[in-house]
């Protein structure tokens, strides 16, 4: 069991690819590190709704962590070190992913819907029954942005775990021309970390049911964010 759990957080061996793409993917995890450290670290925190994470918590569960992809910059910052295991897709962009992930202190489970996604939830559902938190970017890893996947909701079910959505929201942030339009924070802005309420998924429940409520979540989350940003 103890390897299995030490498996989630250890880097892998990137003999399967020839040289250049190792080199590539090394470069990538390293300034991928690099700049979400730099920029984050001068970011203006503050936050809201953590009594849905503590109560979770101090209840004796974990949560599965819910976000939409663009959020990722600032979120992976903020949540670094507490042991949170992430699903990453299995082609090369997803192990320079894996690997500066695992740099701030995520674990890794590889697969996504289109490649290794069963066996990949299987593995998920193992390590959350062994105590570890999980997160997912709910409309990743290719889109359609935002609009939510049945993966967490799966996961919620099997575990008997609830899912846990939050967002990030940035005063001042640039914008990636990428399918997800990924947010990058101005340096020293300010930024909003907020929970949402948790949403528990019984066994019996229709998983398309708890999905939609998941999207109105995460849709809120992002209209409360936004109503934060225009503030002031």
């Amino acid at each position: 069991m103890a390897d299995e759990i030490a498996g989630v957080y250890r880097v892998e061996s990137l003999e399967k690819y020839d040289l250049r793409d190792r080199v590539l993917i090394r470069a990538a995890d390293l300034l991928f590190f690099m700049a979400i450290t730099l920029i984050a670290k001068t970011l203006r925190w503050e936050v809201a709704g953590v009594e849905h994470l503590d109560a979770i918590i101090s209840a004796g569960r974990q949560p599965v962590y819910c976000l939409w992809h663009d959020r990722i910059f600032a979120g992976t910052y903020f949540l670094r070190d507490r042991g949170i295991v992430v699903l990453t897709s299995q082609s090369k962009d997803g192990e320079y992913i894996a690997r500066f992930l695992r740099r701030f202190g995520f674990g890794a489970v590889r697969g996504s819907s289109s490649r290794g996604g069963v066996k990949a939830l299987v593995e998920m559902i193992r390590a959350m029954r062994r105590g570890l938190p999980m997160a997912f970017t709910v409309d990743g890893p290719r889109g359609p942005r935002y609009v939510a996947k049945a993966g967490p909701v799966l996961l919620a079910q099997k575990t008997g775990n609830p899912m846990l959505p939050f967002s990030v929201e940035c005063k001042s942030f640039r914008t990636v021309k990428s399918w997800d339009r990924l947010q990058i924070p101005i340096p020293f802005t300010r930024a909003l970390f907020i929970y949402s309420d948790p949403i528990d998924v019984p066994e019996n429940s229709v998983v398309d049911e708890k999905r939609a409520e998941l999207q109105a979540a995460l849709d809120d989350l992002v209209k409360r964010g936004e109503e934060w940003r225009l503030r002031d």
